[in-house]
């Protein structure tokens, strides 16, 4: 044999091993593929099924009531007619309510943590607000109905009815007595649940901006309020309003702490001081009494309800990021 062809023989082998190690490759990354596929189609099954479960149990309070179900403010076990309208408004407006405090407090710890607080004190915040994201919902339902709600009767809702109730236009939101229990209770607990969750997103996605941009703006002569306002809220506004609307999901669906504190009262008033209820909070003291199919069915229509709301929060979301990708030539 000499030595070209031995030299062609094995350049052979080469390139067969090489198709071989490219098969082999080409198969295993189909396999990965095919399987992070079946995660996703996991995760969209179970949401599936469980809609059209809540749906399915549903649909005898849908078939009863029509349309009226959902624009009806009507609650009456007794009599069995049931409509949702206000455990969704208690539901919209609580959130509202949370998002109005949360938002502006957790941009500003999120802001303190990385462009003012030294470095010694950053630790220790962060660690206090990740203890705040773990502590269960029903503990800050029992803090807001045994400590927040007495501070709230006793001189928070009575200068707000004396202040703010006599004013033109606003004034109807709060007027009434000071029980303490109440819309605005519930939404400033909703708001002290779901600020560490806004604030560690804020804060992560702060963190991203290249210290070059910031620098050279610092070097521009600009104050810390222009760097933020200027290239730090332009860089990071997508995963900004992402962790807005993460926190206003978790205010929409949350149960045990708007429970205790919100009132749960069947009626619709304008009034913020006024007792109410939300989606949750009815599910979860109805339930266990339902003494009839129409009530049972009624309870799970609420339940798909507040899925479609919550559907359509996120879908808002997931257009709004689109629309700043789109302007940001994306």
């Amino acid at each position: 044999m000499t030595v070209s062809s031995t030299a062609s023989t094995a350049i052979g082998v080469e390139a067969v091993g090489a198709r071989d190690r490219s098969a082999a490759e080409t198969r295993q990354d189909n396999l990965f593929r095919w399987m992070l596929f079946g995660a996703a189609a996991v995760v969209l099954i179970v949401l599936g099924g469980a809609a059209l479960s809540m749906l399915w149990g549903g649909r005898l309070a849908f078939q009863t009531f029509g349309w009226r179900f959902i624009v009806s403010d009507e609650w009456d076990p007794v009599g069995r007619h049931f409509g949702a309208f206000v455990p969704i408004y208690g539901t919209l407006a609580s959130s509202a309510i949370a998002m109005l405090i949360a938002v502006p407090v957790s941009f500003g710890i999120a802001l303190f943590l990385t462009e003012i607080a030294p470095g010694w004190l950053q630790a220790p915040i962060a660690a206090a607000i990740e203890l705040l994201a773990g502590i269960p919902s029903i503990i800050y339902g029992m803090w807001g109905l045994f400590s927040f709600v007495p501070f709230m009767s006793d001189y928070v809702l009575p200068w707000i009815n004396d202040h703010l109730g006599p004013v033109p236009w606003i004034g109807v939101l709060f007027r009434g007595p000071p029980l303490g229990i109440g819309m605005l209770t519930a939404g400033i607990v909703l708001g002290i649940m779901v600020i560490p969750f806004i604030s560690s997103v804020m804060r992560d996605v702060f963190r991203t901006v290249p210290a070059a941009l910031k620098e050279s703006a610092y070097a521009l002569g600009s104050t810390t309020w222009e760097v933020v306002w200027k290239v730090v809220l332009p860089y990071t506004r997508s995963a900004v309003v992402g962790g807005i609307f993460l926190g206003l999901g978790r205010a929409l669906g949350e149960t045990m702490a708007v429970t205790f504190v919100l009132g749960n009262a069947h009626q619709l008033s304008a009034s913020l001081l006024m007792p109410g209820n939300s989606i949750a909070a009815t599910i979860a003291n109805e339930f266990t009494e339902a003494d009839s199919d129409l009530y049972l069915s009624s309870l799970i229509a609420l339940g798909f309800l507040l899925f479609v709301v919550t559907l359509i929060v996120l879908a808002i979301a997931r257009l709004m990021l689109s629309n700043l990708a789109r302007r940001e030539g994306r």
